[in-house]
């Protein structure tokens, strides 16, 4: 999970995790949060979990892919440190990518998403991405910009992930979803517990430039 200024929420969506569940069904779950330059208390707070955490230059793209190089299990579970995203369906997603022999699952937000969870302007800009990401690399995707996948470790190798900002959500999808077996899945999103860290405009406007490089350049 990506970290930055978390220190309200971060513990909570730890404890969020069904572990119980996970080793029950034979896996052996760690959690690891990549610091991205937080000023306040979320590296202390994450540590007083027993989560492993390290640091990171600042850039959610940068925090993931520092994450992933650090990951220690073959599978890999991801997640926002605000309480939005549904941390109990884990062990429902990893079962759809075992059953179904997958190698990347992407959830989808706006299936059940709580009223008032997400800014209107918010969810018009996602809606706005995801279509032009079905446009551009002909896909049917519901939502290209969510922050919770369920991927096998082995294929990173394959998805050669660049980005260093926001535009890694959807450059993860593109690559998965052009080269792996890859499904999307409806889910939940709930309202974060603290501070939005998006810049709406300037995310924005950098996802879409990454689009239509990585149309032009793959």
């Amino acid at each position: 999970m990506p970290a930055l200024n978390e220190e309200e929420s971060i513990d909570k969506t730890i404890a969020m995790i069904p572990f119980d569940v996970l080793r029950e069904s034979g896996y052996e779950p760690d959690v690891l949060i990549v610091d991205g330059g937080s000023r306040d208390k979320t590296v202390e707070v994450a540590r007083s979990t027993d989560a492993d955490v390290i640091c990171s230059k600042k850039g959610y793209g940068r925090q993931y892919r520092l994450g992933f190089e650090n990951c220690r299990g073959e599978i890999i579970v991801t997640a926002d440190s605000d309480c939005s995203y549904p941390m109990e369906e884990i062990p429902k997603l990893l079962n759809i990518l075992e059953t179904e022999n997958l190698d990347f699952i992407s959830t989808n937000r706006f299936a059940f998403m709580e009223h008032e969870s997400m800014m209107p302007l918010n969810k018009f800009g996602n809606k706005v991405l995801t279509f032009i990401v079905n446009i551009l690399f002909n896909f049917n995707l519901k939502d290209s910009q969510s922050g919770m996948w369920v991927f096998r470790k082995e294929i990173l190798e394959k998805i050669k992930l660049t980005s260093n900002g926001m535009s890694l959500s959807q450059e993860i999808k593109i690559r998965a979803f052009a080269k792996c077996r890859a499904k999307e899945v409806d889910s939940s999103y709930r309202k974060r517990v603290g501070k939005v860290k998006l810049r709406m405009f300037l995310d924005g406007l950098d996802n879409l430039l990454n689009l239509f490089k990585m149309r032009i350049l793959e």
